[in-house]
């Protein structure tokens, strides 16, 4: 129950962010702020000071920050519409900006107890196999594979099953950066005496061992946030080519019993310190997930904002007057409409698993 409910705080703790984010730039370049609300539903609290309410809502699923003429032109010289577009841009980016650093900070903090990192090498080559010659040799330190940088220990290995049987890497060897390029390794099939079989490209990983200064700890922790940028695009990309399926999809439900489970699992194996670095590390992913998807092109989005504020600029270039924001509005309507169904597809797949 502790770690749902954590899940739940966490849930409020990235919106809030994320609303934040919006809320404090729009202050800053000049745009009249009408609300800041945490929740959505009915309103369970609220101040008001100065021009801006700030509220608090009884479903703790969402959050906004209403801007004065966000939609339409109201005539108020301080509205949104009324705004530069760089300075427009700038509200938007920002919500999933604070999400992202909200991440980072939190995959720094919990880097604190870290002493050391390890970097991947080749570490040797298994025997039978006939992969010596590729072009590797023992002590290569990897730094990307097929054209992806390898930032972190989890990289290669992570990379490389992704990888085809031809594979391109570069590597560093002796201070010198080498490409590699066609080195055919191929997964192959082994099994022993239990019967058991693996897949193997007939190499070992390795470690060289770095100190973790405070310097390393910030350096790494960029590094797995990029990581995790890159996870989400490559998750994107699987579901785009149809290597994962909708009901791989999961919403706020499916991760509050995520969380639950693997902060309850965790626990019980390895105590409450590792169930809560699991469940915070979880949080860090969900921050930098939900900072890449708000950037995402999609109307109702601030991804798709954004896109129709560069389609407005590109007709305004062209036909030298300014796009209707009513076509906005209305493409934004229906795929809010349209996420909210998905959305509540995606809840009923979730509870239809919990049970």
């Amino acid at each position: 129950m502790l770690y749902i409910v954590i899940a739940i705080l966490m849930f409020g703790v990235l919106i809030a962010v994320h609303e934040f984010g919006h809320f404090i730039t729009a202050k800053l370049l000049g745009v009249r702020v009408n609300e800041f609300s945490i929740g959505m539903g009915p309103q369970i609290w609220g101040r008001e000071k100065g021009e801006t309410l700030y509220s608090l809502r009884l479903l703790p699923i969402g959050g906004y920050c209403a801007l004065e003429g966000e939609e339409e032109d109201t005539g108020d010289p301080r509205a949104f519409q009324n705004k530069s577009a760089w300075r427009k841009v700038v509200i938007l980016v920002a919500g999933s900006v604070m999400n992202f650093l909200t991440g980072i900070v939190i995959l720094l903090l919990l880097s604190i107890p870290t002493v050391s990192y390890d970097l991947p090498i080749l570490g040797g080559f298994l025997e039978g196999y006939g992969v010596e010659d590729c072009g590797l040799q023992p002590g290569d330190r990897f730094l990307s594979v097929d054209g992806h940088g390898v930032w972190t220990y989890s990289d290669a290995k992570f990379l490389l099953d992704r990888a085809g049987d031809t594979v391109d890497l570069v590597v560093e060897r002796d201070g010198e950066r080498l490409v590699l390029e066609d080195l055919y390794l191929p997964f192959q099939e082994r099994t022993d005496e239990a019967g058991n079989t693996t897949w193997r490209r007939g190499f070992l990983m390795g470690a060289e061992t770095i100190p973790a200064t405070l310097g390393t700890k910030i350096v790494m922790s960029l590094y797995e946030g990029a990581d995790m940028v890159r996870l989400v695009w490559f998750s994107l990309g699987d579901l785009v080519r149809g290597a994962a399926g909708f009901q791989d999809l999961s919403g706020p439900i499916g991760i509050v019993d995520t969380v639950g489970q693997l902060g309850t699992e965790t626990a019980s194996t390895a105590g409450v310190g590792a169930a809560l670095w699991s469940v915070f590390y979880l949080m860090a992913f969900i921050a930098i997930n939900l900072a890449v998807m708000n950037l995402l092109p999609i109307p109702a989005l601030d991804g798709g904002r954004i896109f129709f504020l560069a389609l407005g600029l590109v007709y305004r270039f062209f036909t030298k007057r300014e796009l209707n924001p009513k076509y906005e509005n209305a493409v934004n309507a229906v795929c809010f409409v349209c996420l909210l169904g998905l959305m509540a597809v995606v809840a009923v797949n979730d509870v239809r698993r919990l049970f």
